[in-house]
Order: structure tokens, then sequence, then C-alpha cells
């Protein structure tokens, strides 16, 4: 039987490393891509083009997914982005611009999705989450950032309590810095081993799917920084 997997976000740095891992494990690859993004996703059995942030284009995924290949064993929830700014400096936009990429990308897919976990009694959700959303110190400099990201963290914890006492798995993957070559070319100066790589990761994620005994976890991948 196949393993189907869905990725959102597949194109990006940590999307191709997610795919690579789970594909050598023997994975049935589901990705998705940005409607007129140009994306080309060659490692993927599969690819959809889908707003994941609008409401109506996620759940049309989510139809035509059901109907073509029915169960899903996982969801990586991968697209997200990042911006700056303190508070004085953070705009009601900025915020709005943060929770439609970090938060209704992520709920979009948890809304449509969820259901069909529920009746097969069984699925994973992984999150991924940020440092700022859970350190203040570190967030009080990225606070549209932070604020999105927080809210992954507590929709991950809601999925967790609404699925108490069935199979269907809810983790968060929390890194610090990934080491990734817009990163290291916005940081020059930065050390660039004391950062997270993707393989890293997906290495977690791929552990975590593949361990049942392991419900609803918080990985902190937080490198040397």
């Amino acid at each position: 039987m196949d393993r189907n997997i869905i990725i959102t976000g597949g194109a990006g740095n940590l999307g191709s490393a997610v795919i690579e891992k789970f594909k050598r494990e023997g994975y049935k690859i589901i990705a998705t891509v940005l409607p007129g993004s140009g994306d080309e996703i060659e490692e993927a059995d599969d690819v959809y083009e889908v707003d994941v942030t609008d409401e109506k284009s996620a759940s049309d995924f989510a139809k035509e997914y059901i109907m073509q290949y029915g169960e899903v064993e996982a969801i990586i929830l991968l697209v997200g982005g990042y911006s700056g700014g303190n508070i004085e400096n953070t705009s009601t936009d900025d915020i709005n611009k943060m929770v439609k990429l970090n938060f209704f990308s992520t709920f979009n897919l948890v809304k449509n999705f969820l259901p069909m976990m529920k009746k097969a009694n069984k699925g994973n959700f992984l999150f991924v989450g940020a440092r700022p959303a859970l350190q203040p110190e570190d967030g009080k400099e990225v606070v549209a950032y932070a604020l999105s990201k927080g809210m992954v963290v507590n929709l991950a914890d809601f999925v967790a309590e609404e699925s108490k006492g069935s199979k269907i798995r809810s983790h968060i993957f929390v890194p610090s810095i990934i080491d990734t070559p817009e990163n290291r070319d916005s940081m020059p100066d930065a050390d660039f081993s004391e950062w997270v790589h993707p393989s890293e990761i997906a290495e977690a994620m791929h552990y975590a799917v593949n361990n049942p005994d392991l419900r609803n976890m918080t990985f902190k991948l937080y490198g040397g920084v």
C-alpha cells in the first residue's frame, strides 16, 4: 500500500530536503506549489498548484486529493515566510501578511484534512514553529513573524487536544536559523556551522512520522545558536 504524504512548499530549500528524505524511505510524495510560480519538483510523484493561504483553493485541493488518493499518512506544512521589526516598526498590514503566509497556509490544510484523518483514525500533522514564537527575547525584534508562528504552535496544540484518544498525531518542529543559501547571503559574517541544516529537520520529521509511540511532540532544533 502506498504511504502517501503531502508536502506544502515543496519547492523551497527545506521542502527539497524533506522530499528527498521521504522519497528515499519509500513514501509517495504529493507536493504543492504556488499557482503560476513555475516551480517544478521532479522528485515528487504528483504536484498540485495550490494557494494554501486561500480557503477555497485549499478546499478544492483537499477534495481532489481525497478523490485521487483517499488516505494520507502525513501532511508536512512548510509554506511560510519571515519579516523583521519590533512593535513600533510593525504595522497591522505586516501582521496580516505574516498571518496569511504562516498561519492560514497551515490552518486551511488542517481544516480540510482533519475530518479525513478522523474518519481513518490515523495521520500526522507536522507543523513548523519558530523559536521567536516561544522565546520573547528572540521575538521582540520580529513581532509579526513571531505572532503568526505562535498561532501555528497554538493550532498544533488544538489539533492534539481534539485528537485525544485517536491515532492522529500532531508534532511541532522549531528550528533556529536554517542553513540556506538565502540566509547565508543575508548574514555573510555568521558562523554557518551553528545553523540547522535542512536535512537535519527532514530527519527529525521522518523520525516523528515513523515512531507511533511519539505523540504531540515539540522538536527544538536549535543547532549551536
